[in-house]
């Protein structure tokens, strides 16, 4: 039996349902657990199936979490069942001719010097089998963690692996490394200048038709300081550019917007509480003052992404964190739409069960204007989500608070 995500009925209860009808809190979900539910099934045979095919997954009826949009969620899977390590973070996803793929990375735990970069491959309609393309291995036999994969796709040129390998974020160093077909073989990995991190955590933007990348980036050895870093000839020189002026504001891992050829805006994750932004008129070679928005971030990674319509899409944690335990505030995923960069709609609720952690988004926007989301689910798994955002029931975020949202 197949359910309407954001009301709990039949496809043709929902029908029948008319439009701003109130949905009983107890058929309230969360996109995630409702669409897991849809996954697993509903009858004792598909149980029954599950358990054969050794894995069961849960399901959460969580009065607290309101699912909307859900007309606009097209698909919500994981990119494997089977975790090829004990613990995984940190994914990104791009677009290829040949398809999409996506990485991320994973090991016993993170830090642990066995994490390595993962990586799959959507081909024939599923996700391929995870395989190890990198690790942190050095010529002396040491072996440091990978951290935090980023893959991006240029107008013209390979497709490019950005990662960063050592002991911590203070002491980590950026590489690089290629494909010139959709991410089957790959270059041997290349350490970027020192200086230079390549994307921290969110995909760079291409600026200009020569091939310049405009790469998000921050350090952490000196407090939270955010850059940016600047490649006209796809990695082989680079130009860095700033920190920006932070206003006392720790701040790491932004991610760009456009709103035109030259206007750029940066936003991303602080140590205050709120999700910052600062903005550059001159395509990202000056940057003004760093300010907060009104939108919460429990010290959490967000990612965001500029439509082809020309709003803007942002996913992101939509809580405080609690001192002593930044997991807590990693258990709801959201999604807002903004015109503006500044005041935000609230779109979806992808996640949300208590105790658990769902992070580090990441997004894009594919060449069939569907949006792609794959983000850390409970430490042990990759979650896909695939939304068409004309879809999308908006309500406006008033003073950083996450409204009722309207139901389908």
């Amino acid at each position: 039996m197949i359910l309407d995500a954001a009301t709990g009925l039949t496809p043709s209860q929902s029908q029948k349902r008319p439009r701003g009808l109130a949905v009983p809190a107890a058929n309230r979900h969360s996109v995630g657990s409702l669409l897991e539910s849809k996954q697993s099934g509903s009858t004792n045979m598909m149980t029954m199936v599950a358990c054969a095919l050794g894995f069961a997954r849960s399901v959460f009826f969580l009065a607290s979490a309101v699912a909307a949009g859900s007309e606009a969620v097209l698909k919500s899977e994981f990119i494997f069942e089977t975790a090829p390590t004990p613990s995984c973070h940190a994914s990104t996803i791009v677009e290829t001719q040949a398809g999409l793929v996506a990485a991320w990375f994973g090991g016993t735990h993170e830090k642990h010097p066995d994490v390595g970069i993962w990586l799959s491959r959507f081909e024939v309609g599923r996700w391929g089998p995870p395989a190890e393309v990198a690790n942190g291995l050095q010529p002396d036999g040491t072996r440091y963690p990978t951290w935090n994969p980023v893959l991006f796709k240029p107008a013209v040129g390979p497709l490019m692996l950005f990662y960063k390998v050592g002991p911590n974020p203070e002491k980590w160093w950026g590489m690089l490394m290629t494909s010139r077909d959709g991410g089957k073989n790959w270059s041997a990995p290349q350490r970027l200048p020192e200086g230079i991190l390549g994307p921290i955590k969110n995909k760079p933007v291409q600026l200009d038709g020569n091939g310049g990348l405009l790469c998000p980036s921050s350090t952490e050895d000196d407090g939270w300081r955010i850059h940016f870093e600047r490649t006209s000839d796809l990695g082989r020189t680079w130009r860095r550019i700033g920190p920006v002026s932070a206003s006392q504001i720790g701040a790491i891992q932004p991610t760009i917007l456009r709103h035109s050829r030259n206007r750029l805006q940066a936003i991303g994750r602080t140590q205050q509480d709120r999700v910052f932004t600062v903005e550059s008129n001159d395509g990202g070679n000056t940057w003004g003052t760093m300010s907060l928005l009104d939108l919460p971030n429990p010290n959490s990674g967000v990612d965001a992404v500029t439509l082809a319509d020309g709003r803007h899409l942002l996913v992101y944690n939509h809580t405080r964190r609690t001192k002593g335990n930044w997991k807590v505030g990693r258990e709801v995923l959201n999604v807002a739409l903004s015109t503006d960069g500044k005041a935000w709609q609230a779109a979806l609720v992808l996640e949300n069960e208590a105790g658990k952690e769902f992070s580090y988004p990441a997004v894009i926007q594919t060449s069939d204007r569907l949006v792609h989301i794959t983000y850390t689910w409970k430490r042990q798994r990759i979650r896909h989500v695939v939304i068409d955002p004309e879809k999308l029931m908006l309500r406006p975020i008033v003073d950083g608070v996450w409204p009722e949202l309207p139901k389908n």
